[in-house]
């Protein structure tokens, strides 16, 4: 299991479509993955639990991720969150 701390540097925050483009993402992997913030703690491939979290841009989220390609999982959607990777 891979446990990595994030920062959101998306300027917008994960609205509507940057939530639906990182479930993408995270829907390309094996591995579960899930995001954790405030105590609460949402499957990443859910557009439904992703939208609950109202993340905004600069908040820190840690990333959860479980299976045969979890580092390439982890990496990536840090990529995406990070403002590196603009879309799925």
């Amino acid at each position: 299991m891979i446990k990595k701390l994030v920062e959101i540097k998306l300027p917008h925050g994960l609205e509507a479509r940057p939530v639906a483009e990182l479930v993408q993402v995270a829907s390309k992997y094996e591995s579960t993955i899930h995001i954790e913030y405030e105590n609460r703690k949402v499957n990443a491939k859910s557009i439904m639990g992703m939208m609950t979290l109202n993340l905004g841009n600069g908040e820190s989220i840690t990333l959860l991720a479980e299976g045969v390609d979890e580092q390439e999982a982890v990496d990536d959607m840090t990529g995406f969150l990070e403002g590196s990777k603009t879309s799925a």
